[in-house]
């Protein structure tokens, strides 16, 4: 009987490892760094990382249900990539490479959404197999998991609800291509775009004119003091994302939204408006979805990696 799972969130500065019993728990984790020189081999040294673990703790191959990795960039149902700029990748048969160096099962999942799927597994959204996980950070991610599942999609771009479309007038563009997603305006960087605009329109009473670098969290922390700038701002990115999310719950009509990503950190001032707004958008029971903050925190990748491999 197999009795452990390895989970590798393949990232472009760090690879996060991790190992795991098959019923979640978390066992040891660890990181070595993405090499990036001319003769390097990414999934070589995953392997070689691995294998010395098994060596250490006196495990076999044997007991090993498989290896999940999560990677920077969408990815085919038959565990192949055709780019990931963040590890230098062009086309790259990556489940079949790694099977190849290590010698047991491998899946392979985009990284936001094995994200998901650990926060479906062991996190905020653990009890629940109907889930849309929203990364806020300098770009806006996510993952959608239906019925236990993880959906990735026919190009694997499943999950991609930064680059919903959700203002038409917009003329300045999205790193995209396109302009008007919701990225522009959710993400760390939109939020301080958008407030920044604001501030430029008209005179403002508010804390945030006596800062230089304004961030989201400056945002965020002066809403929560009070400052009716910085609430207006906030009520602007709840509503904004109310809206993006309640297109996706007329497909996937999740029970769960997990927010998660640096912006997270703000709190259930986050969760608490948007779920206002989300309300406001959506019809029947859709309105009973509920909306949590992350919890795995950068564990979230490793934990949905392991997962992948049970899903598979």
């Amino acid at each position: 009987m197999k009795k452990y799972l390895l989970g590798a969130d393949v990232g472009g500065t760090t690879v996060k490892l991790g190992l795991f019993t098959v019923d979640g728990t978390l066992l040891d984790k660890w990181e070595i760094p993405t090499d990036h020189s001319e003769d390097s081999d990414i999934l070589r040294d995953v392997a070689v990382s691995c294998e010395k673990m098994m060596e250490q703790k006196g495990l076999s191959k044997d007991e090993f249900a498989g290896i999940g990795l999560g990677v920077p960039g969408p990815v085919h149902g038959d565990g192949s990539v055709d780019l990931c700029v963040n590890l230098g990748w062009g086309e790259k048969a990556v489940k079949a490479d790694m099977e190849e160096l290590l010698g047991i099962p491998a899946a392979v999942g985009n990284d936001a959404n094995v994200a998901a799927l650990g926060e479906m597994w062991q996190g905020g959204a653990k009890g629940h197999e109907n889930v849309v996980m929203v990364t806020l950070g300098t770009g806006v991610g996510g993952g959608i998991i239906v019925d236990g599942k993880m959906i990735a999609g026919a190009h694997g771009y499943g999950g991609e609800i930064g680059h919903i479309m959700i203002n038409t007038h917009e003329t300045e563009k999205c790193n995209c291509g396109k302009c008007g997603c919701l990225e522009q305006y959710c993400s760390a960087t939109g939020i301080v775009r958008m407030a920044g605009k604001k501030l430029m329109e008209k005179n403002c009473d508010t804390v945030l004119q006596n800062i230089g670098e304004l961030t989201a969290k400056d945002i965020f922390d002066a809403a929560k003091e009070g400052d009716s700038f910085a609430v207006e701002i906030v009520q602007d990115f709840a509503r904004r994302l109310a809206r993006g999310l309640s297109f996706i719950s007329c497909v996937v009509d999740p029970d769960v939204f997990v927010v998660g990503g640096g912006v997270s950190k703000a709190g259930t001032i986050i969760t608490d408006t948007v779920q206002k707004y989300y309300k406001e958008c959506v019809f029947g029971n859709q309105k009973e979805s509920s909306f949590v903050l992350a919890t795995l925190g950068n564990d979230a990748g490793i934990y949905g990696c392991a997962r992948l491999v049970l899903s598979e």
